[in-house]
């Protein structure tokens, strides 16, 4: 039973490291829990830190024997002596009496069971030493059930006293938020002018749908500004979570409609969907709600509850299959277009088409790819202090993505899909014959 601690502690110190700072006040309750490893929540501190655990309703039981009370406890990691821990619980793993995590030389005990009164307890552990640390409790008894409630405070001390209850790497990100917010607000007035104003006779309803998501989008980073804001100041959102979830759920919902009807020529080429693309929508809108769900339980959470692995797992499986679909009706309208060229004579205008769904294939994997393969690779490789770099880099992916989408397809008088004239013709049949525009 011992040797099983080992893998447990391995996969919970490999999460630590990709899982995001939760860093405000959390009320948690575990129930009749024999997990050895159990993560808490993480946090970067300055030097002037302090974490605050008040444990109440604490009792512990196994049918196997009484459980010593010392080998069950909480304790600190730092983010430096990680790869050493790792080491470690491989080392021991291999040997014949693994020992308890709580006695590693790498961690820092905060306190064991021994120490409870009456199923309570109640401290203050200054941090020092600047680093990002996860907050463990460990069970090294076997089979001991374990029912506590575990309220965790974690924040840095400013120069004037107050606390602050954002990660030392997060602390930028509510001015990040509102900054973003401002340029989209921004970004929104000039699309709006250019829809219903001065392009009004050539929009289309996808115009109409793009300024929507425009407007979820601003919304969306005002509300994780305030939500950032609150938290960093009380340890609290005071409720701004639920308008940013919300919100996020809308512009996700709205991102992946407006790519997949652009893609199939909504609105631009044809007034209506064909059966395979109305699936495409039928299957992404669903999987988008579950996303969006997964995403929720996740945020607010945190990694201690029993199934944490396993809605990160269905995060990530759906949001792989959602860009994937979203690429198909991209892929189809080009095949379609190049089929076309063959035979209805206007070389010209089937080349323009073909060349601007190709640009915008492009675009949307190399969106697809920073998002979320480069932004995870910052979030895992960064230091501690920089955090924010991946919630920068992000946002400003995303930023060039809608100015490039916005431009490719604006409302204008002669765009891209008829920008070719009739003499041109010729030239354009010969590049229709020499690329195949096959992806």
């Amino acid at each position: 039973m011992e040797r099983s601690r080992s893998p447990s502690l391995l996969l919970l110190l490999l999460l630590s490291l990709i899982s995001s700072s939760m860093a405000e006040i959390k009320n948690l309750k575990i129930t009749a829990d024999s997990r050895p490893m159990i993560l808490l929540e993480e946090f970067g501190f300055t030097p002037h830190g302090s974490v605050i655990i008040d444990i109440s309703d604490a009792t512990f039981a196994s049918n196997l024997a009484t459980p010593d009370p010392n080998v069950l406890g909480f304790f600190l990691l730092s983010e430096e002596n990680l790869i050493q821990a790792l080491y470690e619980s491989q080392s021991q793993q291999r040997s014949e009496a693994p020992g308890c995590v709580l006695s590693s030389s790498f961690v820092r005990p905060l306190f064991t069971f021994h120490e409870l009164s009456n199923g309570r307890y109640n401290n203050s552990f200054p941090i020092s030493r600047p680093d990002q640390y996860s907050l463990f409790f460990a069970n090294c008894a076997p089979e001991t059930l374990v029912t506590m409630s575990v309220h965790t405070e974690m924040y840095n001390t400013r120069t004037d006293g107050t606390r602050d209850y954002l990660s030392v790497g997060q602390a930028p990100v509510p001015s990040l938020y509102f900054v973003f917010a401002l340029v989209y607000i921004v970004f929104l007035a000039a699309w709006s002018h250019l829809v219903f104003f001065k392009n009004r006779l050539s929009a289309h309803r996808i115009h109409f749908l793009m300024a929507g998501l425009l407007l979820t989008k601003v919304l969306n980073l005002l509300f994780a500004a305030e939500d950032q804001h609150y938290i960093r100041s009380t340890g609290s959102p005071h409720g701004w979570d639920i308008l940013f979830y919300l919100f996020q759920f809308l512009k996700g919902v709205l991102l992946f409609t407006v790519i997949v009807l652009i893609g199939t020529g909504w609105s631009f080429l044809k007034p209506f969907l064909q059966d395979r693309e109305k699936k495409v929508l039928m299957i992404l809108i669903p999987l988008q709600v579950i996303a969006n769900i997964a995403s929720t339980v996740i945020g607010e959470t945190g990694p201690f509850i029993r199934d944490w692995v396993t809605w990160n797992q269905v995060f990530l499986l759906i949001d792989i299959v959602c860009c994937c679909a979203i690429l198909f009706p991209i892929i189809w309208s080009i095949r379609s277009l190049r089929e076309t060229s063959k035979t209805d004579g206007k070389a010209a205008r089937n080349l323009s088409k073909l060349t601007l769904f190709r640009q915008f294939y492009i675009i949307v994997v190399g969106y697809l790819y920073f998002t979320r393969i480069v932004v995870f690779a910052l979030k895992t490789i960064t230091a501690y202090k920089y955090r924010w770099v991946s919630v920068a880099a992000e946002e400003t992916a995303s930023l060039a993505f809608y100015a490039v989408m916005f431009f490719m397809f604006r409302p204008v008088e002669r765009n891209q899909y008829f920008v070719l004239d009739e003499d041109e013709e010729e030239a354009a049949q010969a590049a229709l014959r020499e690329e195949e525009f096959e992806l």
